[in-house]
């Protein structure tokens, strides 16, 4: 089998929205929950975590988890730990959840404050790794050789959301002084922007080159975008990271701008919220908002049966309870009626060649599908080509067999990657 990480013609063709209008515009304020809850990073683990319930804690506070202080998350709500429990979310992956009551009126930490605010590497790690936009710090600096081109998204990976639209076309000034903090931290070589061709004006302002993206999706997802802005494949199983290459959202940006003026971390992210009329409303909620607060305040009523996604319809992933939060990734809540939800189905491949056509990666979907439905997960990777899915989710879109292909390789990847990591500690 060839290993070849890109590229063939996607298809359907599947635009994204662009926000048009001021009702499209506007934002609406959710008020502050009585209870926020935080994720920690999967990798720590409860005992190691040094909170405690019964904790008092302020907005913005840098809560330090482990001794050392590396891993810390940010308070968003002034209030008590009120418990730490574990989680198990999409694909049984493990993590902790931190509670808080909130108190009500915000105190505000002054911790960055009195550091200085300084546009320095050390503190963007300290930090803004759980800015509302979550941009990945960790990444964009400590990868060897370096990152050293810059891109910052103005369209959503998914359908129907238009966060990052919205800032660009709102907030251009705080992007443009978002950017030249983004220089001092990161001090990459290069920094370009995209954004779909009716944004190009209100992006050209910042200064910073703009690549005008014909929005069909999946277009904007990173791997296409490093082959097609700058003519480099990334190597099936590798991150763009490794070639140089890091993406950072509009909004992660101008959270930097808000963080530096207020002297504050920002705590609230931007999302689009689509009903179940596919009608999106662009709202500002608290990170660690309840989803069932927002559904609430937006009057948007649930039954059972109903299924409601936290991202786009293409990769989002389908949530169990209300209760689930937002965090700083949380582009979209999307509310689907149990009327119009397609279900997947226990059907094997019927090799129509639907999935094999729509695969921007060239994976030969349909022999990959077979294995990994036998949990053959080292031969799907070997033999044909696991790992060059950059996870676009078109393969389930177009399969008339209605196969959940794009979870199949989710898992796929899943579990190779932990007998990679078994292997590896047992060598």
């Amino acid at each position: 089998m060839i290993k070849r990480p890109f590229f063939g013609l996607a298809r359907p063709s599947l635009k994204h929205p662009v926000v048009v209008n001021r009702e499209q515009d506007s934002v609406e304020e959710i008020p502050l929950p009585q209870k926020v809850t935080l994720f920690l990073s999967p990798h720590i683990k409860i005992d190691d975590i040094i909170l405690r319930a019964g904790d008092k804690v302020i907005t913005g506070q840098r809560l330090k988890l482990t001794g050392d202080g590396k891993d810390y998350l940010i308070s968003t709500a002034t209030g008590t730990i009120t418990g730490i429990s574990e989680y198990t979310g999409y694909l049984g992956q493990t993590c902790q959840a931190v509670s808080i009551e909130a108190a009500g009126d915000d105190q505000w930490d002054d911790e960055f404050n009195e550091r200085g605010k300084t546009t320095s590497p050390e503190n963007a790690l300290e930090f803004f790794n759980y800015l509302p936009g979550n941009p990945d710090f960790q990444s964009l600096l400590s990868f060897q050789p370096p990152v050293n081109t810059i891109i910052i998204n103005g369209i959503d990976k998914d359908l129907l959301i238009a966060t990052n639209q919205l800032v660009f076309k709102t907030e251009t000034e705080s992007l443009i002084e978002g950017i030249e903090h983004l220089k001092k931290i990161t001090r990459a070589s290069s920094l370009f922007i995209t954004v779909p061709s009716d944004l190009t004006a209100e992006a050209e302002k910042t200064g910073v080159p703009v690549h005008a993206v014909n929005p069909v999706y999946p277009n904007i997802l990173p791997e296409i975008i490093t082959k097609n802005i700058l003519g480099r494949a990334v190597p099936p199983g590798k991150r763009c990271e490794e070639m140089g290459v890091g993406f950072i959202n509009a909004e992660a940006v101008v959270s930097l701008t808000r963080a530096f003026a207020e002297g504050k971390i920002p705590v609230d992210k931007i999302v689009t919220v689509i009903n179940k009329d596919y009608i999106p409303v662009n709202i500002r909620a608290r990170i660690g908002t309840p989803v069932k607060d927002i559904l609430k305040a937006l009057n948007i009523e649930t039954e059972h049966g109903d299924q409601i996604v936290l991202g786009g319809p293409m990769t989002g992933t389908a949530i169990y309870s209300e209760d689930m939060p937002v965090s700083p990734d949380t582009d979209a809540i999307m509310v689907l009626d149990k009327k119009r939800i397609v279900l997947g189905s226990g059907s094997h491949c019927i090799n129509c060649g639907e999935c094999v056509r729509a695969c921007p990666a060239r994976v030969p979907v349909n022999m990959l599908v077979r294995l990994l439905e036998n949990g053959l997960y080292e031969e799907a990777a070997e033999q044909y080509d696991l790992l060059s899915c950059i996870e676009c989710g078109l393969c389930s879109y177009v399969c008339v067999a209605r196969i959940p292909v794009f979870h199949y390789i989710m898992l796929g990847k899943y579990e190779f990657s932990r007998i990679q990591s078994a292997e590896e500690s047992n060598a």
